[in-house]
């Protein structure tokens, strides 16, 4: 039996933290949430997140900041970030820093499962 993912979601909102965490367990994910990507950064999580699904709008540090940080660190983690105000020049700046998908909220379910799969075997792939 293989080891199930790891996912860490980082959202302000405790509702999309909630759903979000309800949705991947369901599926079979372990999840943890953040309220912050300093909470992220400060967990023992961070080290074993298979992947990191993010908001790309919070206080202190954005979700794109939160990625850059982290490939500045040599951490290759993958990103899904999620945002409620999509927009053009921010999708293509969190695309270029290394993002997998970059979801609209309200966004679907299968939708946000297709970026996870795409996401985790990406990163399957970058160990072997």
């Amino acid at each position: 039996m293989s080891v199930p993912s790891i996912i860490s979601v980082i959202d302000d909102d405790p509702s999309v933290r909630l759903a979000t965490n309800n949705l991947l367990t369901s599926r079979g994910y372990t999840v943890y949430t953040f309220g912050s990507a300093h909470e992220f950064l400060q967990s023992a999580e961070l080290d074993t997140t298979s992947c990191v699904i993010a908001d790309v709008q919070m206080l202190a540090m954005s979700g794109v900041e939160l990625l850059t940080h982290m490939r500045s660190l040599g951490r290759i983690t993958p990103f899904i970030f999620m945002t409620a105000f999509p927009d053009e020049a921010v999708r293509d700046r969190a695309l270029k820093a290394g993002a997998t998908c970059f979801l609209a909220k309200p966004f679907s379910t299968p939708k946000l499962l297709q970026c996870l799969e795409a996401a985790l075997t990406g990163a399957n792939e970058a160990k072997l």
